[in-house]
């Protein structure tokens, strides 16, 4: 499997906590492809293939979950950026009466 590159880049700049869940998921993400590495050497016993892809599958899941939450997060900045552009800016400042 191809090794996560760029890691640095993919942090969000300025949120502490953002940094740790990127921090978090780029360890999960090599130690699955860890377990990939392992269960393809052909001197594994089967017991312990049978547990990285165990332990690998939990993995897949909960990345994968990860992925969905960003991908809302990046909807709803989409979605708010969209509606940002499509109002009309106010150019009274005052109301007039009519």
């Amino acid at each position: 499997m191809a090794k996560a590159s760029g890691k640095a880049n993919n942090k969000t700049n300025g949120s502490g906590s953002g940094d740790v869940v990127m921090r978090n998921f780029e360890k999960r993400l090599e130690r699955l492809e860890e377990l990939g590495e392992q269960i393809r050497k052909t001197d594994i016993p089967l017991d312990e293939a049978l547990k990285s892809f165990e332990e690998g599958i939990r993995l897949a899941r909960a990345l994968e979950k990860d992925l969905e939450k960003v991908e809302s997060r990046v909807e709803i900045l989409m979605n708010s950026a969209e509606a940002e552009e499509s109002e009309s800016p106010e150019l009274e400042l005052f109301e007039t009466e009519d």
